[in-house]
């Protein structure tokens, strides 16, 4: 009976350091899992990741900033257009003075003849005839170099685009049916625009 005590308590204390040592290990590994759970670095969001939550959340302020660069292109090309105009109208009038001035400056000489032909104190008509005619066919060269030329009418079908009829001839014969017969009024064009319609008499 003695043997039979002796063995069973060995087998007991055997027994109880394996137990011990598999609490231990257990104990260490929760350890191990706290402490390595509780070390792992948490991933934090990037800048990009930022704007496209906040963009994915928030739809109408993406769409009012959008509005506001519309506005701004817009009163921009409005400001552009302006600029534009103002500079184009003054362009225009510059050349309206411009033309002005150089037509004055060729007619000038014209008037310097006249003032001559008004001094001059001679009695000869003639004389003073040949100078009229002098000055009026200096003064209508003047004018075709600015780019005025009469409307011939002598001998000419009449021509709704460079006439005016006044009057209707009758009796004047059938070669002479739809012609000008007279001139009342000299037309003029200006670079190949009619500026003044001849005013004309036309067969009948």
């Amino acid at each position: 009976m003695k043997k039979d005590n002796i063995n069973t308590v060995e087998e007991e204390v055997k027994s109880e350091p394996v137990e011990n040592a598999q609490v231990e290990n257990s104990d260490a590994d929760t350890k191990a899992e706290s402490v390595s759970d509780d070390d792992e670095p948490v991933a934090e969001p990037t800048e990009i990741e930022e704007e496209t939550a906040q963009e994915e959340k928030d739809p109408l302020e993406v769409a009012k900033a959008e509005i506001e660069e519309l506005k701004k292109q817009a009163l921009y090309k409005q400001a552009e257009f302006d600029n534009y105009r103002k500079r184009t109208l003054k362009e225009k009038a510059e050349l309206i003075l411009a033309g002005g001035e150089k037509t004055i400056t060729s007619i000038l000489p014209v008037l310097d003849d006249f003032e001559r032909a008004l001094q001059d104190k001679s009695d000869d008509p003639n004389a003073v005839r040949e100078g009229m005619q002098l000055i009026f066919n200096k003064f209508v060269k003047t004018l075709e170099q600015l780019g005025v030329k009469k409307i011939e009418t002598e001998g000419a079908d009449f021509n709704v685009d460079f006439h005016e009829s006044i009057a209707l001839v009758p009796g004047m014969g059938d070669d002479k049916k739809g012609k000008v017969i007279d001139c009342v009024q000299t037309g003029y064009m200006l670079n190949d625009k009619v500026i003044r319609y001849a005013k004309v008499a036309v067969g009948q």
